[in-house]
């Protein structure tokens, strides 16, 4: 998946597409990122409060990079 991820259902399935094109199980991936499976699974379902930290890990043992942007350009006079 080349495209930005918009949604946690989309990180989720990134996440899953990964783990199993390196082979690697839930189990796996819940192991090697201090986390439990549980965590792997609802992350992979794109639950939407998953706990950022945490996703931040599987991401990394993954070799998932993340990639933030601000919107350009930002108006001083702007507000949320």
């Amino acid at each position: 998946m080349n495209k930005p991820v918009s949604s946690p259902e989309m990180l989720g399935q990134l996440v899953r597409e990964t783990r199993k094109a390196l082979g690697a199980t839930q189990k796996d991936l819940a192991l090697t990122s201090g986390t439990g499976i549980r965590f792997i699974i609802d992350l992979e379902k794109g639950k939407p409060t998953a706990q950022l930290g945490k996703v931040m890990i599987v991401l990394q043992n993954l070799g998932i990079r993340m990639e933030l942007k601000a919107p350009e350009p930002i108006s001083q006079n702007k507000k949320l």
